[in-house]
């Protein structure tokens, strides 16, 4: 999520202004919502991590909290807005991969690299995602993040399942004589819950590193190779 340089003037307009050429300007009410979630995403992008208070938002944006209550009811409702966004991102982005990937092992590294990817375009998503910024925040939104990387692993699970049962069934009806490229991929002990499993937490080990360093460090640095070893 790209955050919207210059201050948010037209949050504060009112009905009472004259009409022409500033009131044509004007946001609409998405719109407002949209900056201001743009600007908190930009505002947890900070390296040292500060708590965001409504204040230190609203002093962002040049407009009184108040400002930003008629947008938003809490700031948990906001946090709670970035999770939807990066939910509805997440498995937009899986269901595009499983339409192009009939591999189910290719589909779940594309997941994982995706996964990464994301949080080295999204840094302040990121600290959303290892819960960091939901430190003291209602307990709801944590649960929230949980839930969601539960639905990422059974994605996961789904791709490895579908590819086991893929290369078995390329096992059982090759003649004897014949190599088997998809059944020499996966091991005989191939278990699909342990590797989605694995793969997840991977994944989730690289987005706190990636926010511990002030996010310097690439989450995706060495996960081809790594994101192999893991699948196969």
């Amino acid at each position: 999520m790209e955050p919207i340089k210059g201050r948010d003037a037209q949050l504060t307009q009112d009905e009472t202004q004259p009409a022409g050429a500033e009131r044509a300007q004007r946001m609409k009410p998405g719109e407002r919502r949209v900056h201001i979630l743009h600007t908190l995403a930009a505002m947890l992008e900070a390296p040292k991590g500060e708590k965001i208070t409504t204040a230190a938002l609203a002093a962002r944006l040049g407009v009184s909290e108040a400002a930003l209550y008629r947008q938003f009811a809490s700031k948990a409702q906001m946090f709670e807005a970035l999770i939807e966004f990066i939910e509805a991102t997440f498995f937009g982005l899986i269901n595009q991969i499983a339409e192009k990937e009939p591999n189910g092992v290719l589909q779940a590294r594309a997941i994982g690299l995706m996964l990464l990817n994301f949080a080295a375009k999204n840094p302040g998503m990121t600290r959303v995602l290892t819960g960091e910024a939901l430190v003291g925040e209602h307990a709801r939104l944590a649960e929230r993040v949980t839930q969601m990387l539960e639905r990422v692993e059974t994605s996961v699970k789904q791709c490895l399942r579908i590819a086991l049962m893929e290369a078995n069934q390329a096992e059982t009806g090759r003649p004897q004589h014949e190599p088997s490229q998809a059944a020499a991929a996966l091991p005989p002990d191939y278990d699909p819950v342990l590797r989605a499993n694995l793969l997840v937490s991977y994944v989730v080990g690289r987005w706190h590193r990636y926010a511990r360093s002030g996010f310097t460090r690439a989450p995706a640095e060495h996960a081809e190779a790594q994101l192999r070893l893991i699948l196969q």
